[in-house]
């Protein structure tokens, strides 16, 4: 750790600048993952324009790429490591080509190991915590012409601020509030690849955000791998509540999301604040993660399916029209049809608008990684498919209730699967596509709805 100054990473950044001023190189960053690895990827960018390049949406024409990857399943990792294994024809092709793989992925030492025995073409790594060192990282690999495959240490027990960014939208912004996770559910690698908990001082969060307020964006989302736990360690009498409140009085014409909620911490204040506050939108992502107090218990969740509900109830009460949202592992080990049919009756009570759900992936060094697990895999994959015909009846039945009405839309971008419509998200996050300019883009819509399916609706533009 003392081998790297992550205090003097301008000074760094200035002599990468004199070394490639004028040569117009050129740098893609591939993302692998959630929001809060989009986050830190926009901060990659800030930092390599810092440093002289201009960024490239194609990998064949960079001279420097980073791959930022993803931990948390293993279909993602692997994704990860194939495109990896795509760009060495790139390094024969152009030996002066540095490569880079970062993020939650490279932070456990079997994947370290993977990548430097498997991989010698790519120059160095980096976890989530060396972030503020990638520019020292690239002086060192132009200058030593050697490989850097020590990829933990850092600023594991601070945050850094003020490194640079380079925002994908004009209009949607990331805010991470907090790093770090202390939870330690049985299934998760994020603690281990992510540290602990370290929260940004309300002071710095605010100046961000009036910041992004003043140049116009739209749409903040409060990052943090448990937001309710922000403020800990760093304020005995300021909390997630407290912050969001502040940031709703910023002056602005914005709204503000946040995500993820822990249920053992989200508490009636929070949701209060968010009621009592025309910015912060009707929202809400509460992970249970599973329905049957005996797997939430091995999961390490420290809630239970009543305490959970309870939260629920006073959500609705609070705000009737409330959106929200969960996430649910089907085939935890251990997991029996009972365990299964309770998840199901959860669905049915709660009436989620919408769920993000997977088949449980072991993770190695997880405590879930050594539990017995005798559920086969096609058993995991019936179960799957039961719970997403559950959920999908009720998606459509509650995306029925918008026919005939007219929603405010932000507007996006252009749909990927029909460039010929627009796509849109209402503030309770239903997606929505319709025929209309692009100067609506980065705007709100009014948008009639016409026809509603299970995953979006479908709209006319008001005039």
């Amino acid at each position: 750790m003392s081998e790297y100054n992550f205090d003097d990473q301008i000074g760094y950044t200035e002599k990468i600048y004199k070394m490639i001023s004028g040569k117009g190189l050129r740098a893609f960053v591939q993302t692998y993952g959630c929001q809060q690895n989009e986050a830190d990827s926009e901060h990659i960018a800030g930092m390599l324009i810092d440093m002289g390049y201009s960024l490239t949406d194609a990998p064949d024409n960079a001279d420097i790429i980073i791959v930022n990857t993803c931990a948390v399943r293993e279909h993602a990792e692997l994704k990860a490591l194939s495109k990896t294994g795509q760009y060495k024809h790139l390094k024969l092709a152009n030996p002066d080509l540095i490569i880079g793989i970062g993020g939650c992925m490279v932070t456990q030492e079997h994947r370290c190991g993977d990548i430097k025995n498997k991989y010698p073409y790519v120059d160095f790594l980096f976890g989530t915590s060396m972030l503020p060192g990638l520019p020292q990282l690239i002086y060192r690999t132009m200058k030593e012409n050697k490989r850097i495959m020590s990829p933990t240490g850092g600023v594991e027990d601070r945050v850094v601020e003020g490194i640079p960014v380079k925002r994908e939208s004009s209009f949607l912004a990331w805010v991470p509030i907090m790093y770090g996770c202390n939870n330690f559910c049985s299934y998760c690698v994020v603690p281990y690849v992510r540290g602990r908990e370290r929260s940004r001082t309300k002071e710095a969060v605010l100046e961000e955000v009036r910041g992004l307020a003043k140049a116009g964006y739209k749409e903040l989302t409060l990052l943090g791998q448990n937001v309710n736990s922000y403020g800990k360690g760093l304020y005995d009498d300021y909390d997630f509540a407290d912050l969001l409140s502040d940031i709703c009085a910023v002056d602005g014409d914005f709204k503000v999301r946040f995500m993820t909620s822990h249920p053992k911490d989200a508490t009636k204040k929070l949701i209060d604040v968010i009621a009592a506050n025309d910015k912060a939108v009707k929202q809400f992502h509460l992970p249970i993660q599973s329905g049957s107090d005996r797997i939430l218990k091995m999961m390490n969740r420290k809630y239970t399916r009543d305490s959970y509900y309870s939260l629920i109830e006073y959500m609705r009460e609070k705000m009737p029209d409330i959106g929200i949202t969960t996430d649910i592992i089907v085939g935890f080990p251990g997991e029996t049809e009972e365990d299964f049919e309770d998840t199901l009756d959860m669905l049915r009570r709660v009436r989620y608008d919408n769920i993000y759900s997977f088949i449980y992936s072991k993770r190695k060094g997880t405590p879930a990684a050594e539990m017995e697990d005798n559920t086969s895999k096609e058993e995991k994959n019936e179960r799957f498919r039961r719970l997403l015909e559950v959920q999908n009846e009720i998606s459509l039945s509650k995306n029925k209730e918008y026919e005939g009405k007219t929603v405010r839309v932000l507007v996006e971008s252009r749909s990927k699967t029909d460039t010929g419509k627009l796509t849109g998200r209402t503030e309770k996050n239903r997606l929505v596509h319709f025929v209309g300019s692009d100067s609506l883009i980065g705007g709100y819509a009014d948008v009639k709805i016409v026809k509603a399916e299970t995953y979006m609706l479908m709209g006319e533009l008001k005039i």
